[in-house]
């Protein structure tokens, strides 16, 4: 697997799961993985294409992903385990998109 389908399944995994964080909640800052995985979605056909400058985007918008650590904490304070999950399955898919990420650039630079 390479960078563009790590970060297209990640995309949607988060514009999935935040969906479904958002009918379960119905809070709107359920909404914000929405909106960065429709962000790397947008930004997917540049990474398709190796264009540099959209592939360091589309990581700082990954890496935007993993403020999803807050929710995660008051979902375990809370003892919500269905909000648990959800939030574990959006960081799970940043962190495996994040390696793919990492190792296109290496192989990069060696280049």
């Amino acid at each position: 697997m390479n960078a563009y389908t790590a970060s297209l399944v990640n995309g949607i995994i988060l514009v999935i799961i935040g969906f479904w964080g958002y009918l379960e909640s119905g809070s709107p800052t359920s909404l914000i993985p929405v909106g960065i995985g429709a962000l790397i979605l947008v930004l997917n056909k540049g990474l398709r294409n190796s264009n540099k400058v959209i592939a360091h985007i589309a990581v700082l918008v990954t890496l935007l992903s993993f403020a999803n650590i807050m929710p995660l904490r008051g979902a375990l304070e809370d003892g919500r385990s269905e909000a648990v999950l959800r939030i574990i399955i959006m960081l799970s898919s940043s962190v495996y998109a994040m390696v793919f990420f990492i190792r296109s650039f290496i192989q990069a630079r060696k280049k």
